[in-house]
């Protein structure tokens, strides 16, 4: 069990701290709805955990057969819906991979990001597509 503690500090922010390594996290609410966009939103923050999910469990696969992802680079882009309720619409994902990485390799590390714990928690109407480019 992970446990999180969650303090509002007015103004729309909020202070989040993981318990049992004492790290933060600041979010506010995004400009679009009465925030200042000063820090990840707490929608932000699922595009984050989806991001951050997807590298670490293809990571995992890759250091136990032995295979480097150093560099491996992904970025998100999150939309809202435009009608009532507000909701993610969709978190899409680029995940850039190292070109060394063998093609027969390629589809393990796929099938590991399309499975990571965050990606199949995530509600089959928020639209979550990874692109992954081999550089």
């Amino acid at each position: 069990m992970v446990k999180i503690n969650a303090t509002y500090t007015g103004s729309l922010h909020c202070e989040l701290l993981h318990e049992s390594s004492q790290s933060k996290i600041e979010t506010d609410a995004p400009k679009d709805n009465q925030g200042r966009g000063e820090r990840f939103s707490p929608t932000d923050l699922v595009g984050a955990a989806l991001v951050s999910c997807v590298l670490t469990t293809m990571a995992i696969v890759a250091e136990r057969d032995g295979v480097s992802l150093n560099g491996a680079k992904a970025e998100i882009n999150k939309e809202m819906t435009q009608t009532p309720p507000r909701k993610i619409a969709s978190l899409n994902m680029r995940v850039r991979l190292p070109a060394s990485i063998s093609p027969e390799y390629r589809a393990k590390l796929e099938n590991a990001a399309h499975h990571c714990p965050v990606h199949k928690s995530l509600s089959p109407d928020v639209q979550a597509e990874i692109i992954f480019e081999y550089v």
